[in-house]
């Protein structure tokens, strides 16, 4: 018997704390995110789940 593996990782819709422009950001990102707009940082790789350092608005899974 095949057991399917559940996709657990989720993307944000965070929100830039400068410019508060809305971005979609992986929750295991492997290198730093920075806003498209202003270039400030969103989130940055840790290993695992990334550290977000904006608002997060939604979790899409």
């Amino acid at each position: 018997m095949v057991q399917l593996r559940e996709n657990r990782s989720v993307f944000y819709r965070v929100k830039c704390p400068d410019c508060e422009n809305e971005q979609v950001v992986f929750e295991k990102a492997s290198t730093v995110v920075d806003c498209t707009v202003c270039g400030h940082i969103l989130a940055e790789p840790t290993g695992g789940k990334a550290h977000i350092k904006a608002e997060i608005l939604a979790v899409l899974e």
